[in-house]
């Protein structure tokens, strides 16, 4: 019997993307031996009120992972309608790729709080989450059955989208810290006060 296919979903509001979601993701399909990932850019996230529209955040990720083989970007949660949840991700991705095993891939701080989410009983059968975090900095992380929760320090900068943000409000430079095309793709677009 042929081996499942192995996929990360890096899921994010990538408001924008930055350096370090494509560092964590790098690392993550190397260390899990994984055959690609896929970004999923929220459509509307519940826990976040004011983002960029959609798709300005799905075309900064196009831009951001283009040069990457291994990244392709899906549209799943920003063409289903009403708020983006976890649980309908999962559930999509898992029809699209029933050969698959998932692997979801998030900050260890968002997956902390994954007993807050919808659904999430039903959460631990679509996918195996990884919890990326910065070395040194240990998270408590909710207990999951089967040992559905992996941890892994990636050598990602400390790197915020929130800081991006503020940075391009404040006329500062966001070079290398996000990659050059979404840099160009900010300041053509006017997002965030640019």
């Amino acid at each position: 019997m042929p081996e499942k296919r192995r996929i990360g979903v890096m899921g994010g509001t990538f408001d924008p993307i930055h350096n370090g979601h494509l560092v964590a993701a790098s690392e993550v399909a190397s260390a899990l031996s994984l055959e690609e990932v896929l970004f999923v850019p929220t459509g509307k996230p519940w826990q976040k009120q004011e983002v960029s529209s959609a798709e300005d955040r799905y075309l900064m990720t196009v831009v951001a992972t283009a040069s990457n083989p291994q990244f392709k970007v899906s549209r799943v949660d920003i063409d289903r309608p009403g708020i983006t949840y976890t649980v309908d991700t999962l559930t999509e991705l898992k029809e699209q790729f029933p050969d698959a095993d998932l692997f979801f891939i998030s900050g260890a701080d968002a997956i902390a709080q994954i007993i807050a989410w919808k659904d999430v009983d039903a959460v631990w059968d679509l996918a195996h989450f990884v919890a990326v975090s910065r070395p040194g900095h240990k998270l408590k992380l909710p207990k999951a059955p089967n040992g559905a929760i992996s941890e892994l320090e990636v050598p990602a900068l400390s790197i915020s989208s929130t800081d991006v943000r503020k940075r391009v409000g404040e006329g500062k430079p966001i070079w290398y810290l996000v990659p050059d095309g979404v840099v160009q793709y900010i300041s053509k677009h006017h997002l965030y006060g640019s």
